[in-house]
């Protein structure tokens, strides 16, 4: 009789060992950005480029994309400052790759969007007096 209460007992710590593991498991695969990282802030991207832009426009596309640009490393810098938590989970870990990335998306799509308008100002004005040294970039 002995033995068989061991046993239940073993069998009751057993199970309530391992559903607390489930949890803690669980816990750290939530993937949710840790709290320092939610006081880093996404720049919001650039407005579109008119189809049609002039030369100003795209100056001043330029200078918003350089904004955005400058936007996204201190976002990405603040991130990594989060990032170095001793106490990040899997799913803190995940969340902030995926905060990362996600800048460096956006930050492609905004530098694809100028450069197509560049080279669109370029195409239509190729034939006029003269060449326009606008830069991608």
């Amino acid at each position: 009789m002995k033995n068989v209460l061991i046993l239940l007992l073993a069998g009751m710590f057993l199970n309530t060992a391992l559903a607390q593991t489930e949890s803690a498991e669980e816990e750290d695969y939530t993937v949710v950005l840790p709290e320092a990282a939610q006081k880093c802030i996404l720049p919001a991207a650039p407005d579109a480029i008119p189809p049609e832009a002039t030369k100003e426009q795209l100056l001043v596309a330029k200078e918003a994309v350089a904004g955005f640009q400058k936007g996204l490393e201190t976002f990405r810098a603040c991130l990594q400052e989060a990032e170095q938590s001793p106490d990040l989970t899997a799913g803190n870990k995940q969340a902030l790759i995926a905060s990362f990335n996600y800048s460096v998306d956006s930050e492609e799509r905004v530098a694809t969007r100028f450069n197509e308008a560049v080279r669109s100002y370029k195409e239509r004005t190729a034939g006029a007096a003269g060449t326009d040294n606008t830069e991608n970039r």
